[in-house]
């Protein structure tokens, strides 16, 4: 067998087949260089070209934007004593998802903000999602403390202010309230919160995964604290005026009441008092009803207490005057149209002052028909009724009045005597303030000292000779003796009772009881509004009801501001009624006087 020759690999061949050590180093090091030059890219790109989203995305992670809370102005009452202040209070906060980890802490977590353990649990489950809830709103500090103490991941304080009002129920109409956010809802606090809230302030700060702030970065916005106010109101007439307004309205079991007390010569208010009433510092369990300032939103017809006004057209008409001519009031009944306009008594022939005196309704009536009625229709408006007072309080109603053109001879007969239209007792006030300032007109104001409009709406000589013929209201004979009389000063004033309107009429046994007057009457500072709705037990005639809250308010009211006494040693100031048409003379009387008379119950 021959041997196979031997043979060798020809160099190309040995070329092809051998590993290239050199190529291999060159890709390694290619795709090396690739991936650095990727990184080097990929840093560029973080670094440079997307820097600022990436630091945004950090810092919505860690970097805060946090609200700096600011304190509500201080309202304070004309004299600077306190009537609605800001305290410091601490909310507790927390996400959701954290708590949810600590679990074991969630029992005394619960029992520290007052909550049960499953529903705070089912609570943090259904917000899960966030990153914020609160979990007690508005708690004390020191309570507030225990609860941070915990140390419960996730779980943070914020520091804001709640609403304090010293008078509570005393003030509360006026005031009005703030909610949990602490903005004005409801009276001045509503219509002053642009003025009271202020601003409040931001800052940037950086808060680790726990919620904790670690640093404060920068300052966004400075807070702007909000400004105080001074009311016009008197809190010591304020308290005067509700107490007294209070225990009338329980002693007569009636529904409810309001009083006002203006400055005659500025308009200011220097109380205002409503009941029923609430409570601001504990709104829980108040109702809507509680809440309503009554002397500003609610309307009355106003009865006797209209027949002022109607004298002041009868006296700028020219036919008349305080003393004539005489008016023949009959033997207590005047029928018109089928209509029966009553007195009480038969009052035979009384001059003006004697029909404000006697509270004639038929002598309202009669003069009321003589008068043009363009010239009563003005003069009712001028002093402000169907017309809002523009005080600036929210909600305040404008009341109602027809228009003039609209009136026939006897809807100006009973307009005489306070029905067919609508008041709220700040407009019947205020129409009493203009009458004691000679006829001039203010705004009213809840705010001490502003610069408010004033009108002469009315000849000063006439408005003078009205206020005369007023205080002959309070003499013996008078139907608001004694019980609206303040002993040293004059008083000037009107009472008035008029059946409650119902569906389909007037009501026989349902009246609203008021006194209005001036003190005192030789030069007026003050003027009131005393209203009590539906008195049930007792009297419910307005001098009876009305008259002695009306008395004992502003007798202190006037020692309180030390208004000067008019009348020393004398039961009454003198007027053109001394002596005629059947009134006393100079002396107290030792019969009870005739109250109002109750008012025809057919619908106008």
């Amino acid at each position: 067998m021959k041997p196979r020759p031997r043979t060798t690999p020809s160099p190309t061949r040995r070329r092809t087949a051998a590993p290239s050590a050199r190529r291999r180093m060159l890709l390694v090091v290619g795709v090396l260089s690739l991936a650095s030059l990727g990184l080097v890219a990929r840093a560029f790109d973080l670094q440079v070209v997307r820097k600022e989203f990436y630091q945004n995305q950090g810092d919505a992670r860690f970097l805060r934007e946090v609200p700096i809370a600011v304190s509500r102005g201080t309202i304070f009452d004309r004299n600077g004593e306190p009537l609605a202040v800001s305290t410091p209070v601490v909310s507790i906060w927390a996400n959701p998802s954290e708590v949810l980890n600590s679990e074991d802490k969630l029992p005394a977590l619960a029992k520290a903000i007052g909550m049960d353990t499953d529903a705070l649990k089912q609570y943090l489950m259904q917000r899960s999602e966030r990153e914020f809830v609160y979990l007690k709103r508005q708690m004390s500090p020191d309570a507030a403390q225990v609860v941070l103490d915990l140390a419960v991941p996730g779980v943070n304080g914020q520091r804001e202010f709640r609403r304090f009002y010293p008078s509570g129920p005393v003030t509360s109409h006026v005031l009005g309230f703030t909610n949990i956010d602490d903005h004005g809802q409801e009276g001045l606090e509503l219509a002053f919160d642009d003025w009271l809230a202020g601003k409040p302030g931001a800052k940037r700060v950086i808060r680790d995964r726990m919620g904790h702030v670690v640093e404060d970065v920068e300052l966004v916005r400075a807070p702007q604290p909000g400004r105080d106010i001074t009311l016009s109101i008197d809190r010591r007439i304020q308290f005067l005026a509700y107490n007294e307004l209070k225990n009338t309205i329980e002693q007569s079991d009636a529904d409810s009441g309001s009083m006002v007390i203006l400055d005659v010569h500025t308009g200011e208010v220097l109380a205002m008092v409503n009941w029923p009433t609430y409570n601001p510092n504990a709104l829980r369990g108040s109702n809507p009803s509680s809440r309503r300032n009554r002397a500003m939103t609610d309307v009355v017809e106003p009865g006797s207490t209209i027949k002022p006004f109607v004298m002041a057209a009868a006296l700028s008409s020219g036919k008349y005057t305080p003393t004539g001519p005489l008016v023949d009031t009959g033997n207590g009944h005047f029928y018109y149209i089928s209509h029966d306009i009553r007195d009480t008594h038969a009052y035979g022939m009384l001059s003006p002052t004697g029909i404000i005196a006697k509270s004639s309704n038929i002598g309202a009536a009669k003069v009321a028909m003589t008068l043009d009625t363009g010239l009563m229709y003005d003069t009712y408006r001028a002093f402000g009724f169907g017309n809002s007072t523009n005080s600036g309080f929210p909600g305040e109603a404008s009341g109602y009045l027809k228009p003039g053109k609209s009136w026939g001879m006897l809807e100006k007969a009973i307009l005489a005597y306070g029905y067919g239209l609508n008041v709220t007792p700040l407009q019947l006030a205020n129409g009493y303030a203009t009458i004691a300032d000679s006829g001039v007109m203010h705004l009213p104001t809840f705010v001490k000292g502003s610069d408010n409009d004033a009108k002469q709406i009315v000849d000063p000589k006439i408005a003078n000779e009205l206020v005369q013929m007023m205080v002959a209201v309070t003499q013996p004979g008078g139907t608001g003796a004694p019980y609206a009389w303040i002993a040293n000063y004059g008083v000037a004033g009107k009472s008035g009772t008029a059946h409650k309107a119902t569906a389909g009429g007037y009501s026989k046994n349902n009246y609203s009881s008021a006194f209005a007057g001036i003190v005192p009457a030789s030069n007026p500072r003050l003027a009131a509004v005393v209203i009590i709705d539906n008195p049930r037990k007792g009297s419910y005639y307005g001098a009876l009801v009305s008259g002695p809250v009306f008395s004992k308010v502003v007798d202190g009211a006037l020692r309180l501001l030390d208004v000067p006494p008019d009348n020393i040693g004398r039961w009454y100031v003198g007027g053109p009624l001394q002596g005629q048409n059947g009134l006393t003379s100079n002396k107290q009387p030792d019969v009870e006087p005739v109250p109002d008379a109750p008012i025809e119950e057919a619908t106008p």
